[in-house]
């Protein structure tokens, strides 16, 4: 039997953040009273006509041009026929054949297409612990209808579930970032569905897919994936065959159950919205989306690297842009900016702190004016009264102890107060070193540099 190995495509579903509907002027709003953000055009009553709503269409503009995908001319919406209770109107307004991008790629996933469609309802089950007017029942809250959607689909080119979840990690930022959703799990402004399907290592072909749907955190589609490949490697080890259908995975019991057979395209009988006009996508709609566009996380982690920071420290920054943009800020002063990004990473104080001022007092920690330690003092100084790390240090006696001439007597009185850790360390047992050099940090209320003070003793000892 050979070794099997995960190919995987992934469907993310984000949540613009317009003000209003994808096709009504409803206002979004989460949290909100059930069923108060509703109309006839998103409760699909009879006669109620839609129309586009153009920051929408902004928005998917701008993530394609972030996953460098061709960007259509000329768009259409197509209706997706299914009947289901959290959908009115028995089908949804979406894109099919001519969507508003194509192609693209995302670090190292390819992009098929991104395209525009409404949310459905929200449907709230409740259960035999929970029984409303005495059975077990589904109710319906349209608050949710019509939010306006973009779908990211990737080409099947994810193999892992962990390589899945860094994936994921890299869209979401980037989308935040591009400031066209808050991209929150828990509320559901981005839901993730993972088709599967294993093939024997070394084979090109595609074995039969499942779905997993609506997983609402990383850490639940890590989890989730692994345990659909774990079934399917132990069905086809058997002798068996995976069957096409949509699953469920429970974060709690670890188990995957069947929700139906999975759906093919003409399944839906998809059609042209016959109430919506092509959209034409016009040169000035591209030059305002293009004009809206931050740079992008891994853009940045590239530059900040180039900056002689760590590939992992540059990573940390653009993907945290509070802390890139406070390092940015601090940047052209006298402090390195490898170590400079390690404050800003280390020391939560250090965000609270004029950039100007926290660059001086990691120049004066690098060029051992200072101690960390003390240094960490002044940082708290900084942060909760402001001022110049400089006047701090003068005026609290901050000032590194370091030249042999004020180091040696306060190592001389820590070897005479112990001459039991005196003789270990000339036998050549070095762990209780740090007994002297606690002695001195305590001498010099911290202000000695450890370094300094390990070789001293040495030296006085012969070792």
């Amino acid at each position: 039997m050979p070794d099997f190995e995960p190919v995987i495509g992934l469907e993310i579903h984000v949540q613009l953040n317009t003000r209003t509907k994808m096709f009504c002027g409803c206002e979004l709003g989460f949290g909100e009273e059930p069923n108060t953000r509703t109309c006839p055009v998103c409760l699909g009553l009879p006669g109620a006509l839609p129309v586009v709503n153009a920051g929408a269409i902004h928005r998917g503009l701008m993530i394609g041009m972030a996953v460098e995908s061709t960007l259509a001319a000329r768009s259409i919406f197509h209706r997706k026929n299914y009947f289901y209770p959290d959908s009115p109107k028995a089908y949804q307004i979406s894109q099919f054949d001519e969507p508003l991008c194509l192609g693209g790629r995302l670090g190292d996933v390819r992009i098929h297409r991104v395209h525009l469609e409404e949310d459905a309802a929200k449907l709230i089950h409740v259960g035999a612990s929970g029984r409303i007017h005495g059975s077990d029942s589904s109710i319906v809250d349209f608050n949710r209808c019509g939010t306006p959607l973009v779908e990211i689909v990737t080409e099947p080119d994810v193999r892992s579930a962990e390589q899945a979840r860094e994936w994921l990690t890299l869209l979401r930022e980037t989308l935040r970032q591009l400031g066209v959703s808050d991209v929150n799990m828990e509320e559901g402004s981005l839901r993730c569905d993972a088709n599967i399907s294993l093939r024997p290592v070394g084979t090109t072909g595609l074995g039969t897919k499942t779905e997993l749907k609506n997983m609402n955190s990383f850490r639940f589609i890590e989890r989730g994936i692994n345990a659909e490949v774990a079934r399917q490697e132990a069905i086809l080890r058997d002798g068996g065959q995976i069957v096409q259908e949509t699953l469920h995975f429970d974060p709690r019991t670890e188990r995957i159950t069947s929700l139906r057979s999975k759906e093919e395209a003409h399944d839906y009988r998809y059609f042209p919205e016959p109430d919506l006009v092509p959209i034409a996508i016009t040169s000035e709609m591209l030059e305002a989306a293009s004009d809206a566009m931050p740079e992008l996380p891994a853009a940045r982690a590239e530059r900040l690297a180039g900056l002689g920071l760590s590939a992992d420290t540059a990573h940390l920054l653009a993907f945290r842009p509070e802390l890139g943009d406070a390092f940015e800020a601090a940047l052209g002063a006298d402090a390195p900016p490898q170590a400079l990004a390690n404050w800003l990473a280390n020391e939560e104080a250090a965000l609270q702190v004029e950039p100007a001022a926290l660059a001086t007092l990691v120049g004066m920690v690098e060029r051992k004016e200072i101690t960390r330690d003390a240094g960490r003092q002044v940082l708290e100084k900084l942060a909760a009264e402001g001022g110049d790390p400089k006047a701090i240090v003068a005026a609290e006696g901050l000032a590194a102890v370091g030249g042999t001439d004020e180091l040696s007597p306060i190592v001389d009185a820590g070897l005479a107060a112990n001459p039991d850790v005196a003789d270990k360390l000339r036998g050549g047992d070095m762990k209780p070193i740090g007994v002297i050099v606690g002695f001195v940090m305590k001498e010099t209320r911290g202000r000695a540099d450890g370094g300094a003070v390990t070789k001293l003793v040495r030296e006085k000892l012969g070792l």
